[in-house]
């Protein structure tokens, strides 16, 4: 597996080596040893699947309880995925970064704990699998509003397009007063 760089250096984005022939593919998405030793030491405790439609925008969502660090791929479709970096000690705190993962493109984004995490469905329909380093927290969880100007995400969206939100993304606080982590 390839690992790809990012500004934000803990957060990187990894492309497996895809195997062809006349019957299809194979490619090995996760090996624990690898990953422990080239990308996190982390364990992963819970795995989630997420169907969603065009135009549907989830997130900018993150733990304070239970922080999740996530490993992230597309199985089905294509999205713009984004991450925030909240950890006030970082050198990258409130920068943002966004990649396009897809089932074509097979690659993964590896998201350490200390980020808000969402993202926005390109195709008619995407699922997106993450396996996660903590049990989901409820009501630790806290959403940044996905249009935030102190953030400035941009959004692949066209001229006019207003995202399909849920009701806690249209209730996202903005980020001067989103808890940040302190690690």
């Amino acid at each position: 597996m390839k690992i790809i760089e990012t500004h934000i250096p803990s957060v990187k984005i990894l492309e497996p080596v895809v195997h062809h022939d006349e019957r299809g593919f194979f490619m090995e998405v996760f090996r624990e040893n690898w990953f422990r030793s080239r990308v996190a030491d982390v364990t992963f405790v819970q795995e989630n699947i997420a169907r969603s439609k065009r135009g549907v925008l989830r997130g900018m969502h993150y733990q304070l309880v239970q922080p999740q660090g996530k490993l992230i791929r597309v199985t089905e479709g294509e999205v713009f995925d984004v991450v925030v970096d909240l950890r006030q000690a970082s050198t990258t705190f409130g920068c943002w970064m966004g990649v396009t993962l897809s089932a074509k493109n097979k690659q993964l984004l590896w998201v350490p704990e200390g980020f808000a995490h969402g993202y926005l469905v390109l195709s008619e329909y995407a699922d997106l699998s993450y396996q996660c380093t903590n049990y989901y927290h409820p009501e630790s969880e806290v959403a940044i509003r996905w249009d935030d100007s102190d953030v400035a995400i941009q959004w692949p969206l066209a001229i006019n397009q207003v995202p399909l939100l849920s009701e806690k993304d249209t209730a996202a606080v903005c980020f001067q007063s989103a808890p940040p982590f302190s690690c």
